[in-house]
């Protein structure tokens, strides 16, 4: 095995087993156990992540991954900007009807309560949130609508709605408190987003005051 081989299976490994000792811990999950499991050392945590906050960041951005690329496969460079909604709602659906929906979920909750007791965690899974935001919004940037196509800041601010709608969504779909909410159900709570102009709108500036008449 080459020097790139090993490196890759003991991230693999610490991933695996950040998943494991993470979802049932939370916050008070200890560094030592998800070493043993992954039968690497310390030191392969911080020559691989930097730290256990890196792990954790890592952790998550991994398990999103497959989810970011089955919406860059399903929302194609043709689709206007109607279209490409809809294939992120089908998506979000699927990833929210998936055997794995419930470990999602409860991992998105663990990962919320990790953030809370520690801000630096917080502050590091917030960059990497943002990040995955600024591929989805390159996405939909240039798309058709209406009269003309989607600016890269009105793409951010679609984007910020989309990601806290079907956050939502996914977490009534597996708790049980959103039992209507079928993948018609999530097209149409998406579409219902551009179905105006109001939040491709620019925002007024600071100070500004609208016109009552």
């Amino acid at each position: 095995m080459t020097r790139v081989e090993a490196r890759e299976r003991n991230r693999r490994a610490l991933l695996d087993a950040a998943f494991e000792v993470v979802s049932r811990d939370g916050y008070r999950a200890k560094l030592e156990e998800i070493v043993e499991r992954a039968g690497v050392t310390t030191g392969a945590v911080y020559s691989l992540f930097g730290s256990k906050s890196g792990l954790v960041v890592a952790l998550a951005a991994d398990y999103l991954k497959p989810h970011y690329e089955e919406i860059h496969r399903t929302v194609t460079t043709e689709m206007d900007l109607g279209e490409a909604v809809d294939a992120f709602a089908r998506a979000s659906w699927r990833s929210a009807a998936a055997p794995s929906g419930r470990s999602d979920v409860s991992l998105q909750i663990t990962l919320l309560d990790m953030a809370v007791h520690d801000p630096e965690l917080g502050s590091q899974l917030a960059a990497s949130i943002r990040a995955q935001e600024g591929q989805l919004t390159s996405l939909f940037t240039d798309r058709a609508h209406t009269d003309g196509t989607v600016t890269p800041a009105q793409a951010r601010r679609l984007v910020t709605a989309l990601r806290a709608l079907f956050v939502s969504l996914r977490q009534g779909v597996v708790l049980g408190l959103a039992p209507d909410a079928d993948e018609a159900y999530f097209v149409a709570a998406a579409r219902a987003l551009v179905s105006t102009s109001c939040l491709l709108e620019q925002p007024p500036t600071a100070g500004r005051t609208h016109d009552p008449q």
